[in-house]
């Protein structure tokens, strides 16, 4: 039983190394997420079949919500865009590869970068890939 246990041992996720003005921006950028409203498509709490999570530019001529009107809810904006140096990395502040083979691994800054193995991969291929990635010491996305 005490053999099980140890198989079972919790590993702690590689983190990335930023700097400090980049991890202070990180931050800084979770916060504001935390603040930015939730953007829904016109007149979806009207209608069943438009998706509330979604959202869509509103075309209309007379649209109240292409006017960005006060009783309108917010549209989407360029002030809502998260910080320079951080936008386009992963919640876990690694710079994303994608990896569809053996050899787009080499070359990778295990520091900075973690990989996520593409759609298509099938599963032989996939563990050799995670297999060199632990030899790297490259983090994966989405292990299988």
């Amino acid at each position: 039983m005490a053999e099980e246990e140890k198989d079972d041992e919790y590993m702690v996720k590689k983190k990335p190394s930023l700097s400090k003005e980049e991890s202070m921006s990180f931050n800084k950028n979770n916060k504001s997420k935390s603040k930015r409203p939730k953007f829904s498509r016109q007149e979806s709490f009207r209608y069943k079949k438009l998706d509330e999570d979604t959202w869509r530019r509103s075309k209309g001529v007379h649209s109240k919500a292409r006017k960005n009107l006060k009783y309108r809810p917010p549209k989407v904006s360029i002030g809502y865009r998260g910080h320079s140096d951080v936008r386009g990395l992963h919640p876990s502040g690694f710079q994303e590869v994608l990896v569809h083979n053996l050899k787009e691994i080499e070359g990778l800054d295990p520091e900075r970068q973690a990989i996520r193995i593409a759609h298509g991969v099938g599963m032989k291929k996939r563990i050799d890939i995670e297999q060199k990635a632990d030899e790297l010491e490259i983090r994966v996305l989405n292990p299988s």
